[in-house]
């Protein structure tokens, strides 16, 4: 089983509600016999450039603090930009292993909210889309289908991907809360305080429904931490247990039809960060029991 991972993706940013440390955490506790830890290389700009304009890549590429980069809610350092460039270059490798190999996970990744011309939310490049468009261009796929679980409407990756056919793209996310949303191909949005049951009842219908119908080459799929009933950012009310076992439904749903599946790790806020250790450490055991 093969795992994305860099040790520089523990970035310094300072007193902050996202905690970088928590993929040295799932690195640590993952480092075990069966698992291969493939290191990422920086991504080409012109890779960028599939995905975001140039005056956005100028602006983050000589720490500009603009109107385009102003809105990321993180600072803005080389060390910041370095780190999430090479995330860009993880979920790239993340998605080329998984078309060669059936599955995936990157340890890192999953940053949704950042638009073509602008950061937004903790997110400064859509590694989503500049892994989907990176296997296009390579001509390693044309369907693809993104199932989005994170807390928070991926209004970035919907936004891009709004006028391509070939890209299906779902979330199912807390409705009253951010971000201001975009139209994704199909959005669920959950009422405060959803639990297990609600959330999985409307995954199991929707889940092999796209699968089934958009027929996809590859599937990313963004496990967020963050509907954990533990998260400080929002009201979902989802257990560790209802959580193994939407990974369990996405994965298992993908590995029924063959289809590739790349994880990205995506969000996670619990007041403990070991409660979001062990809930992408979870993830990565539903998919390692994909034999």
């Amino acid at each position: 089983m093969k795992f994305v991972y860099s040790d520089r993706y523990y970035i310094d940013i300072g007193e902050h509600v996202f905690p970088t440390i928590k993929y040295r955490m799932l690195k640590e506790r993952l480092n075990f016999e069966g698992i291969e830890f493939i290191e990422p290389e920086p991504p080409d700009i012109e890779d960028i450039k599939l995905v975001h304009t140039e005056e956005y890549i100028e602006d983050l590429l000589n720490l500009r603090w603009t109107q385009r980069t102003a809105f990321s809610e993180l600072p803005l350092s080389r060390e910041i930009v370095e780190g999430f460039t090479l995330m860009a270059g993880g979920t790239i490798l993340t998605c080329r292993t998984a078309l060669e190999e059936g599955k995936c996970l990157h340890i890192g990744g999953g940053f949704h909210h950042a638009f073509p011309d602008h950061a937004e939310g903790f997110c400064y490049i859509n590694d989503i889309a500049v892994g989907i468009r990176k296997m296009k261009e390579e001509k390693k796929v044309n369907r693809v289908a993104i199932i989005d679980c994170d807390l928070h409407q991926g209004n970035g990756t919907a936004k891009i991907f709004q006028q391509d056919k070939e890209v299906f793209t779902f979330s199912i996310h807390q409705e009253n809360l951010y971000p201001i949303k975009e139209q994704s191909d199909w959005d669920i949005g959950l009422k405060d305080f959803t639990g297990d049951e609600e959330y999985l009842r409307n995954l199991s219908y929707a889940v092999p429904y796209i699968l089934n119908n958009h027929r996809p080459e590859l599937c990313i799929y963004v496990a967020g931490a963050d509907p954990y009933e533990g998260d400080m950012l929002g009201s979902l009310r989802l257990t560790k247990e209802g959580l193994r076992k939407r990974d369990e439904l996405v994965i298992g749903e993908c590995r029924r039809r063959n289809i590739p599946v790349a994880v990205v790790l995506a969000g996670g806020y619990a007041s403990k960060v070991e409660d979001t250790v062990d809930i992408h450490f979870n993830t990565c055991q539903v998919l390692m029991d994909w034999e």
